[in-house]
């Protein structure tokens, strides 16, 4: 186990909060001091015998200059559920942590943001940009040259291959493959096992080998249309 040196708190009490506890407790230089949620999720108030606390009142209780903090948010709303409480911890003036598996293989000149969890047996390769608020679950091949834009979701044993580029809010599902030098739309929902051959367009679902295009959107499917739409321009360019 890792030195711990610095003192984390985990925005989240689900699932993903409770695998995020056990990785940054046994594999990394973080201490978990606690958990947090928002008021209307709270639905417990002590986790692994630390305390789980409203979001809201997170800076009252643990200082900004003394912790650290991860969303650990799935791809709910498409990554706008993790994307939104990550604006808003660092407008709390938090430091967002990142981790990265040891177990992982990240090539020494790849460029890895914050809020990002880069799970095991990841293969991130030469000149790989990785934005913030992006998780890696187990077992991707994230290919030369490729950038991953932010708040972005890659399932298990997805294969991207060299120079790609993967557009912001994009989910990825298990088993798919991207093809070579192409660039994927933001936004996209690409269901597992799909084959990607071609440039995908914006707010898009897609399935199949070779994947085509669903005749719904992926905004209108997940619900989140009406919540970007109504956000302010400046917000949404600056998010």
């Amino acid at each position: 186990m890792a030195n711990k040196n610095e003192k984390i708190i985990i925005i989240g009490d689900g699932e993903f909060a409770q695998i995020a506890y056990e990785y940054f407790t046994h594999d990394s230089s973080y201490e978990v001091a606690g958990f947090s949620a928002e008021r209307e999720y709270l639905n417990k108030y002590e986790l692994y015998g630390l305390p789980v606390v409203p979001f809201e009142e997170l800076e009252n209780m643990y200082d900004p200059q003394k912790y650290s903090v991860f969303v650990a948010i799935t791809y709910t709303k498409l990554n706008n559920a993790r994307k939104r409480l990550y604006h808003e911890a660092k407008n709390k003036g938090y430091k967002i942590a990142s981790y990265i598996s040891s177990r992982a293989f990240v090539w020494n000149n790849a460029h890895i943001g914050e809020n990002c969890f880069i799970f095991e047996n990841n293969v991130i390769q030469h000149h790989c940009s990785i934005g913030n608020n992006v998780i890696l679950w187990s077992g991707n091949h994230i290919g030369h040259r490729t950038e991953i834009k932010d708040h972005c979701f890659l399932s298990s044993q997805v294969t991207i291959a060299g120079y790609c580029q993967i557009a912001e809010n994009t989910f990825i599902g298990v088993n798919s493959t991207i093809a070579n030098n192409l660039k994927i739309g933001k936004y996209n929902f690409i269901r597992p096992a799909s084959v990607i051959l071609k440039n995908t367009e914006d707010c898009k679902i897609y399935q199949g080998n070779p994947a085509e295009p669903a005749k719904v959107s992926s905004l209108r499917f997940f619900k989140v249309k009406e919540e970007i739409e109504n956000k302010p321009k400046e917000e949404v360019k600056t998010q």
